[in-house]
C-alpha cells in the first residue's frame, strides 16, 4: 500500500537528486518541473528563462526569476513587443537579471516570433504539444546519468524554432524545456513525485 503524501516524513521523501537541498530548488522540483503546462504565458516564461540559463546553473535563474518577471512584464509577449527593445536594454546593469545583451535582446526577439506562432496555431501551447501528439513522453531513467541532454525530437523542435526566428533555442535548451513543461517525464524511477499529478487531459487542447 502506498502511503499518503501527508503521512510521509521529510526523511522518507525520495526525489531527483539534482535539486539538492536548496528550498527554492526543491519547491521547483516538487511543484513545477515536469508538470504539463498549457498556458502561453507559462511557455514564454519557460523559453525565456531556459535561454537565460545557457552556460549557467538553473538555481541561478530561479533566484532571479522574480526580477525577470518584473523587468519583462510578467512575460507577456504582446506587452514586451509593444514596449520596444530599447526599454529592456535599459536594464543592462540590472543585477536582478542576467546582464547579457544577447540574452536580453533574445527575449524581445522571441516575443515577436512567439506571437507569430500564436497567430498561426491559435496558441503556442497547441504548437508545442503537437510535437508529441499531445501526449507525455514517459521515460524511466534509473539514474541522472540515464537522462539525455538532447533527443531527436528536441533537435527537430529546435530547428523549427530557429527557422521561425527564435534565439537561444538549441536542442539541449529545448530538451530542458520539454522536461520543464511536462512533455517529457524525466523524474528518476525512485522519485516520489514521478507519478503524482503528472498526467494530461486531452480535452485541455480542444479549444486551443
Amino acid at each position: 500500500m502506498i502511503k499518503d503524501r501527508q503521512s510521509i516524513t521529510s526523511d522518507e521523501i525520495k526525489r531527483c537528486s539534482w535539486c539538492g537541498s536548496d528550498p527554492l530548488y526543491i519547491a521547483y522540483h516538487d511543484t513545477e518541473w515536469g508538470v504539463p503546462k498549457i498556458d502561453d504565458i507559462d511557455f514564454f516564461e519557460k523559453i525565456s528563462l531556459e535561454g537565460a540559463q545557457a552556460g549557467l546553473s538553473w538555481i541561478t535563474i530561479l533566484k532571479k526569476r522574480e526580477g525577470y518577471r518584473e523587468v519583462f512584464l510578467d512575460f507577456d509577449p504582446q506587452a514586451i513587443v509593444e514596449s520596444g527593445l530599447d526599454h529592456f536594454l535599459q536594464h543592462m546593469d540590472n543585477p536582478r537579471i542576467i546582464r547579457n545583451r544577447r540574452k536580453i535582446e533574445s527575449v524581445y526577439t522571441n516575443a515577436l516570433a512567439f506571437i507569430e506562432i500564436q497567430k498561426e496555431f491559435g496558441s503556442f501551447a497547441k504548437y508545442w504539444w503537437q510535437w508529441s501528439d499531445f501526449k507525455i513522453i514517459e521515460l524511466t531513467p534509473e539514474t541522472l546519468e540515464d537522462i539525455p541532454t538532447q533527443t531527436e525530437l528536441s533537435l527537430k523542435i529546435s530547428k523549427d524554432l530557429k527557422r521561425r526566428g527564435f534565439k537561444f533555442v538549441g536542442p539541449t535548451i529545448i530538451y530542458s524545456m520539454m522536461q520543464a513543461t511536462g512533455m517529457v517525464n524525466d523524474h528518476i524511477s525512485t522519485c516520489m513525485f514521478r507519478n503524482h499529478g503528472i498526467t494530461i487531459d486531452p480535452t485541455l487542447f480542444e479549444e486551443l
